[in-house]
């Protein structure tokens, strides 16, 4: 039997967004490992590269949603807005990409199309659309969780004579859309920063609503520099809080339930969290996510706050959300977004009981109605979770597809490693807290974890390694069981994947929070990385 060829490198990491850039970090300067970057886009920033459109926006407060890895970028980057912008989140990933020369260990412009397994060498090999070919040790997927735009297929399309766009891909020029025509499909997060935005530029804007949702207001506003010294400050116990708590930020469990406050407490409690504004509302009793009854009592609150912006009774009554409790579809954060209905220029079109019937060369056609429009844009989400992934060729043990063991729903290992791929790590999979949660928080908790792994591995002169299938099978348990244990299932979300055809509906992240998320994942790597086994190589016949 030959020896092994040395692959020629010891880690690929597939993306350059939070996930990628911090994972590039860790193995190149502390584990000294020879590691190349690859990333679509020609820049840094992942979500933040390519969601460009107007009003984009993080609904993470920008103190939380920032490294804590390094103590001296803190004090050298300063945030200007309590919920920073596209530009500013953009700007602050290429000054980090910058500060430690991540990109010249990044290859841009280039799309990973598959990946497969080499039993007997335990190297994977990586095929490019540039037309290379990387061998590795180790593959790190930080695709993101929110990456492959979700397109609706809806008759006629190909019809439409003007412009047609989605926020997920919005051209990195800019859109001049003074004196058009717009008409706006979907009003999940995404439509909900970009309508009010669309509204203050366009001659008339249409928009298409399938399912109203609950927001709240950011009450977004530029830090003073008192704010900003005091938590440059006191970043430390900020960075020690938000790793124990649930969302990864540093707003604090409610101390009561619901039921155990007058009606009069209530009231002023969810008074108190709306005007200090942002998605901490939902936070506002212990039980909200539990017990339908408090759910109601917040999700009353929502209606009624809607009911007073919003001056006609129709249009009020079109974009309250009835039929599913708070919090179960992601809450979304916004600035005048029910406001913008009370504009002469705004127009809503319910396409709830009345679907829409198609696309034609000049508009969207509902209950034999043309709406006419010069611009067509799609705010219509994401593949979540698994479609960056799916959508990768990726072949473990026995040329298995990922997207095959993941055709009944996703199934990995703490949403880190997935049984039968070894040597695949997966940054803020499902099966992890991810989207429920401030990602960078838990971005740096996977990468800590994978980087710390790596080094045990090399420590221990362990060339490959993979989740059990009973590791595995109990956390899908765990999973499944923690969300069937509140209220989220009973949403049709993109956490369930109710927003692409075919996809199974299967409650994707864990809902434990990224705190006690943390404790679990610290107990598997004290207890020797329990869960995980080494993978021996398969036998290679010796040459006749």
């Amino acid at each position: 039997m030959s020896a092994s060829p040395t692959p020629q490198l010891d880690a690929i990491v597939i993306g350059a967004g939070f996930g990628g850039m911090y994972m590039l970090k860790r193995l190149r300067d502390d584990l000294g490992l020879r590691v190349r970057g690859i990333e679509a886009g020609d820049g840094v920033g992942g979500t933040w590269y390519w969601n460009r459109y107007p009003g984009a926006r993080c609904d993470v407060e920008s103190i939380y949603y920032s490294y804590g890895f390094d103590a001296e970028l803190e004090q050298d980057w300063t945030w200007t807005e309590r919920y920073a912008a596209q530009p500013e989140i953009l700007a602050y990933a290429e000054h980090v990409a910058d500060r430690f020369a991540l990109r010249n260990d990044i290859t841009f412009g280039c799309r990973v199309l598959a990946a497969s397994w080499d039993e007997a060498d335990q190297t994977w090999s990586v095929e490019c659309d540039d037309g290379q070919t990387l061998t590795s040790r180790y593959l790190v997927s930080a695709v993101g969780c929110l990456s492959v735009a979700q397109m609706p297929a809806l008759p006629g399309q190909d019809e439409f004579a003007g412009q047609v766009l989605h926020t997920g891909q919005w051209p990195h020029e800019g859109v001049d859309l003074r004196g058009k025509r717009v008409a706006v499909i979907g009003t999940g997060s995404s439509g909900i920063q970009l309508i009010p935005q669309i509204a203050q530029e366009a001659a008339h804007l249409t928009v298409f609503q399938r399912t109203p949702h609950y927001s709240a207001p950011a009450r977004n506003r530029p830090l003073t520099e008192e704010e900003v010294a005091e938590v440059k400050a006191t970043y430390p116990a900020i960075r020690a809080t938000i790793r124990t708590t649930s969302a990864g930020t540093a707003l604090l469990p409610a101390e009561t339930v619901a039921a155990a406050l007058t009606p009069a407490e209530q009231r002023a409690l969810l008074a108190d969290r709306w005007e200090r504004g942002g998605p901490g509302i939902i936070g506002v009793f212990q039980d909200v996510m539990i017990d339908p009854d408090a759910n109601e009592v917040v999700a009353a609150y929502f209606r009624r706050r809607i009911a007073e912006v919003v001056e006609d009774p129709e249009v009020a009554a079109l974009l309250t959300p009835t039929d599913y409790p708070v919090g179960t579809k992601r809450i979304c954060v916004d600035t005048d977004y029910f406001e913008t209905y009370n504009r002469d220029n705004v127009t809503l079109v319910s396409v709830r009981k009345t679907p829409i019937e198609r696309i034609t060369a000049n508009g969207v056609v509902v209950d034999g109605v043309e709406h006419a429009a010069d611009v067509l844009v799609y705010a219509t989400g994401f593949d979540a979770m698994t479609g960056p992934l799916n959508r990768i060729d990726i072949r473990g043990t026995d040329g298995r597809l990922l997207r095959d063991k993941w055709a009944e729903g996703p199934r990995t290992y703490l949403g880190l490693a997935v049984h039968g791929f070894p040597n695949l790590f997966v940054i803020t999979g499902p099966g992890s807290p991810s989207v429920l949660t401030n990602m960078i928080t838990s971005i740096e908790q996977h990468v800590d974890f994978i980087a710390d792994y790596l080094r045990h591995l090399r420590d221990a002169g362990v060339a490959a390694v993979e989740p059990t299938r009973e590791a595995e099978e109990a956390w899908v348990e765990r999973v499944n069981a923690a969300a069937d244990r509140t209220l989220y299932p009973r949403a049709a979300s993109w956490y369930v994947g109710a927003n692409v055809p075919g996809k199974p509906r299967v409650f994707m992240p864990f809902v434990g929070g990224a705190g006690a998320y943390r404790l679990i994942c610290d107990e598997v790597a004290a207890d020797g990385y329990r869960g995980f086994h080494a993978v021996a190589p398969s036998a290679v016949a010796a040459p006749a």
